[in-house]
């Protein structure tokens, strides 16, 4: 616990750099921050790292889909990137007949490459607007400051991007509003999938190894991004052809040793290191249970419809595996926070802060404040959770709810038909695509189970009104369970699933039958009662809790005499860099985990036909024929699959390429471990490890195992 505390007490008192904490704006490294790379062993130059003027490490990394990091290691596009992060685009390509996402896929040669709807961004500019932004919003706060941010923002980017699709700009919020850059990318649309591991090697260990170490998954997939003719970005077409990077990077064969060093780039999703104790009490107490509560019950019941046929499994993979993902983050997240009293910490710096703050107008009431804010939304805190975990978990209720759209139409008593007939055509649109990805059994389990948890564990003052009044008067037979009663006769008479009444009602639409679906009663009865008396609630305590956190930071700044410039803000998935070491650990008392693990490995996990550990024949015959090629560790005899480093990472940094003291790709980074899941709130310098799929066992997959060695060499490889 000692250790954790050390850190985090650092951290709220805005230190410069602590161990190997710290996401960094790349452009803002600093001298300071430099010379500690160094001294962990990097031998690059400032401008290798990041320049705007010449091709640099940054010029190789890209926003991968809508949230992953990938890396051009080619001249010619090649993009490595997590298997998570491609598995969309991976089973939207597959088919029972080709199914890519189970027995994987390597194109013979770039005319087989397959197109996605996936699209990259290269960053290519960032600016300084915090000047501009602060002017604009001058000393308005709560709702109005926000109105007026947005509004700011807007303009920002329209200067910016203008009508050019394939442009972007985002104004990022640093320090909780007190910094704004923008950054501007160029978006290409052109994004071909090149290969894939089979799901077995790309996700095995499944759910049970998940956030666990050691790790043995091949986590990556191979994508290539074109460019027209004349070198633009461009949406796809056959005669465009494979980009050409300012830069990419190579990719090392030579290995590592622990305490190597190590570096990673990306984009990081979010973490709120700053955040309060009574936001740290409520996602203990409250939103995190909830959340892992109702994600486990999904999973459950999608998992053994998944299990019965494997039509269903490639249905729900994708969803699956977004669900469960965060579904054990979360889990683990709540147990490190009361673990190491992280709510306990935060106190004590909230006191010391309080203490410096007295006489200091704008600072000394800062968590009486903070204290009242959460005391009025604390209560609703859980039907929010509901709603959206629960409620719209079920992928019925959720297309269900997309209607209230359509019936806001149809009341409006001065409604153009051709309005009518847009919204129409675009919910037949939505249902084709909400019927490909339904699977009634588990969907119909899962609506039962959430109605019955809500009103369990929502307040029942709460509740929509009348609505489980009426559920009880038509099923009120307790042996039979009336929440199964009402969700299959939900099920059985929407028009969501049955064509002739789809048509009808499409053909003469109006808000009266719409009304009488069953499907949207219950979307309809949840959603309006969430909207009208608690959507308020929430984004007045948004909007409050946004102003005291920003002079809370402020705050911060002045009583420690820190510039912004020389820390580094929450993660917001803007290009960050991190640093450290390839590092084993030990977790618990006389355990020592090593910092790599191998094929070995693999195979001694492998259990035939099992759902999360089988492995392809293949694969078994080349590991008994330690057919291992040049990617061996030449120490070990063996392939390392995966090693675990230092760097300070999450979400969205799944695919970040790790790179060593040169410049060299060893690895793609792709989780963490389970005894450090706090690193959103609190940063463990001790415990916490960066999962990374290793850069050699990519390259024996491809070559080995997918026969593709025309990738191999399309790369630029390093060997001594």
């Amino acid at each position: 616990m000692k250790k954790l505390l050390v850190s985090f007490t650092l951290m709220l008192t805005l230190c410069r750099s602590y161990a190997d904490e710290g996401m960094w704006l790349p452009m803002l490294l600093g001298q300071q921050v430099y010379n500690d790379m160094v001294k962990h062993g990097l031998k690059l130059k400032p401008e290798q790292l990041y320049s705007m003027n010449k091709a640099s490490i940054k010029d190789a990394i890209v926003i991968f889909g809508g949230g992953c990091t990938g890396e051009i290691v080619s001249n010619q596009g090649l993009i490595f990137t997590n298997h998570h992060c491609g598995y969309g685009a991976i089973a939207a390509a597959s088919t029972v007949e080709a199914n890519y996402l189970q027995d994987g896929f390597w194109a013979a040669d770039k005319s087989k490459e397959i197109s996605s709807k996936l699209s990259v961004k290269f960053l290519n500019r960032i600016e300084d607007v915090t000047q501009k932004v602060n002017d604009a919003l001058g000393n308005l706060s709560a709702a109005e400051r926000t109105k007026k941010y947005s509004e700011v923002v807007a303009e920002i980017v329209k200067g910016i991007v203008g009508d050019d699709e394939f442009k972007d700009a985002v104004v990022a919020s640093m320090f909780k509003g007190n910094q704004f850059f923008v950054f501007v990318y160029d978006v290409y649309k052109d994004i071909r999938l090149v290969g894939t591991p089979p799901e077995s090697i790309g996700k095995f260990g499944g759910d049970t190894d998940n956030w666990e170490w050691p790790r043995h998954t091949g986590d990556f997939s191979v994508f290539r991004v074109y460019m027209s003719k004349d070198g633009k970005p461009s949406k796809y077409d056959a005669s465009n052809v494979p980009f050409k990077p300012k830069y990419y990077l190579p990719v090392s064969l030579k290995g590592f040793k622990d305490g190597d060093y190590s570096m990673i780039y990306g984009y990081p999703g979010g973490t709120n290191r700053y955040e309060t104790s009574y936001g740290v009490k409520l996602a203990t107490d409250i939103t995190s249970p909830t959340l892992v509560k109702l994600r486990d019950m999904r999973l459950k019941y999608m998992l053994e419809e998944m299990k019965k046929d494997p039509a269903v499994r490639l249905q729900l993979a994708s969803n699956y595996a977004g669900i469960a993902n965060y579904w054990k983050f979360f889990d683990g997240e709540t147990k490190q926070l009361l673990k190491f009293d992280i709510f306990g910490q935060k106190q004590k710096a909230e006191i010391a802060f309080t203490e410096w703050a007295k006489g200091k107008s704008e600072y000394e009431n800062i968590f009486t404040d903070v204290a009242k804010n959460y005391d009025a939304w604390n209560a609703y805190a859980k039907h929010r959770q509901y709603i959206n975990e629960g409620i719209l978990g079920s992928p019925l209720v959720a297309y269900a709810a997309s209607w209230l759209s359509v019936e806001n139409l149809l009341s409006k008593k001065d409604f153009k038909p051709e309005e009518i007939k847009k919204a129409m055509d675009a919910a037949t649109a939505a249902r084709k695509n909400f019927l490909a990805d339904e699977n009634k059994k588990s969907d119909q389990h899962i609506l039962a189970a959430v109605l019955s948890m809500f009103y369990s564990d929502v307040d029942k003052d709460q509740h929509p009104k009348g609505f489980y009044e009426d559920l009880f008067k038509t099923n009120n037979d307790i042996e039979q369970n009336p929440y199964k009663m009402f969700a299959a006769e939900v099920f059985a008479n929407t028009m969501a699933f049955d064509d002739a009444k789809w048509k009808a009602f499409t053909e003469k639409p109006n808000a009266a039958d719409l009304g009488k679906d069953p499907a949207f009663k219950i979307a309809k009865s949840f959603i309006m009662n969430y909207n009208m008396n608690y959507v308020p609630k929430y984004a007045a305590f948004v909007n409050k809790n946004n102003d005291l956190n920003r002079m809370y930071l402020k705050g911060l700044f002045s009583k420690d005499s820190v510039k912004m410039n020389s820390t580094y803000p929450d993660a917001n998935f803007t290009m960050r860099v991190s640093y450290g070491n390839v590092k084993s650990y030990a977790p618990k008392d006389a355990v020592k985990y090593d910092f790599a693990c191998t094929i070995s490995g693999v195979a001694a996990k492998y259990v035939k036909g099992d759902y999360e550990f089988d492995l392809p024949a293949k694969f078994l015959d080349l590991y008994k024929a330690k057919d291992f090629g040049e990617y061996a560790d030449k120490k070990l005899n063996d392939v390392v699959v995966s090693f675990i480093t230092t760097n300070d990472i999450t979400g969205g940094n799944s695919g970040s390429p790790v790179i060593d003291a040169k410049g060299n790709l060893i690895g793609l980074a792709f989780d963490g471990n389970y005894e450090a899941l706090s690193h959103k709130l609190a940063f463990d310098k001790d415990l916490n490890r960066t999962i990374c799929v290793d850069v050699r066992y990519v390259l024996w997959c491809i070559d080995k195992l997918g026969g593709a060695k025309h990738i191999v060499d399309e790369l630029t490889l390093v060997r001594n």
